[in-house]
Order: structure tokens, then sequence, then C-alpha cells
């Protein structure tokens, strides 16, 4: 029977390897288009045996589905900590998802070419992982309405907003807000970025107030 260490040490490797393959992946994709993409470009990029990654994936459609649940999965994970953090630091809800904001803006600039693919598959139909990607999104957006319910009931935000379109429309705002810096107006930084993005959120685009 394997020992739990040795267990432990294959599931990390395993693990190490399906990252390296979810990265070559996500580049290729980014590169050329999903159709132009080949499994052994893949594995090539990832400098593993074409075998491998169908030991991992079992084709290149899973694996794509798998690395949107990924990183979409990272992007929630990274939000939830955002709003926890704020909490624990006795900030407001309105201080908690403007930490969201700025991690969302962490994450697309770690990870672009996730990003540009996610964006542009959300516009896509008829893919095998459409259902897969809906759910995702859900995930992402749920974050951020958990936020915007718990200002409502505390009183910080009106009673009259829109939890779910509001939250769909400031996730929304992040990702196309950072994929136009990343492609357009590289040269300004994350606390430029973030900033703009902060008087939005808090209503000061107008002066007034």
């Amino acid at each position: 029977m394997e020992s739990s260490s040795a267990a432990s040490g294959g599931s990390t490797r395993r693990e190490a390897t399906r990252q390296k393959l979810y990265e070559a992946a996500v580049t290729l994709i980014a590169e050329q288009g999903f159709s132009a993409t080949t499994v052994d470009e893949i594995a090539e990029r990832a400098g593993v045996a074409k075998g491998t990654v169908y030991y991992n994936f079992a084709s290149k459609s899973v694996l794509f589905e798998e690395l949107l649940r990924h990183g979409v999965g990272l992007l929630t994970a990274s939000l939830k900590e955002a709003a926890e953090r704020t909490a624990r630091s006795g900030g407001s809800q309105v201080d908690a998802l403007d930490a969201m904001i700025r991690a969302g803006l962490e994450f697309i600039a770690r990870y672009p070419a996730f990003t540009q693919l996610y964006v542009a598959e959300l516009w896509r139909t008829n893919r095998a992982w459409q259902s897969t990607l809906m759910v995702v999104r859900r995930q992402v957006v749920a974050v951020v309405e958990d936020v915007l319910r718990a200002g409502v009931k505390n009183g910080e935000l009106s009673e009259e907003i829109d939890i779910q379109l509001t939250a769909a429309a400031l996730v929304g705002m992040v990702l196309v807000a950072a994929l136009d810096w990343q492609s357009f107006q590289p040269e300004r930084s994350l606390d430029d970025v973030h900033s703009a993005l902060s008087r939005l959120l808090q209503g000061r685009v107008s002066g007034r107030g």
C-alpha cells in the first residue's frame, strides 16, 4: 500500500504537471485560437510527453474546460480573500468591494492570456464547455453579490440596487477595463487603474458630493 507521504508527493507532482499544461494551453490558445492549437503543441510547450496530456485530461476540450474551472477558481478565491481581509480589518462593505476590484486587477495583470480567453468565451455559443462557463461565471458574480447583499443589509447601500445586475456590472467593469489597460494603456500602473475604478465604485465621477 502506498504511504501517505508518497501519495502526497505523487499528488503534488501531478498538480505541478497539470499546472504546466494549463499554462501551456492558455498561452497557445490565446495566441492562435482553440481549433488551431493541437495536443502535440500543448505537450511540447509544457515540456511533457503527449501521453501525459491524455493521462491528465481525456481530450483537448476537457483540458480547456478544466482550464476555465481552474482559472476562475483562482479568481474567485482571490476576490473572497480580499473581502475577508477587509472584514477582518474592520472595513466597510464598500471597502471590501474596492479591495475586490484591486484583487481582480492583480489577477488579470498576472494572468492576462487567461482573462482574454475567458472574456472571449463568454460571448461564444455552441461550445462543449458552455454550461461549465456559466457555472464558473456564476461563482465569480456570487462572491460580489454576497458583499452587496451585506452592504444593503447594514444600510451602507441602497435597498433599491439590483444586486444581480450590479454584481455582474462590477465584474464586467473590472474585466473590460483591465483588458483595455493591458492592451492599449500598458504604461499605466495598477494603482492608477485601481484609483480610476475606485472612483466609479464610490460615485465620485460627477464631481458632486
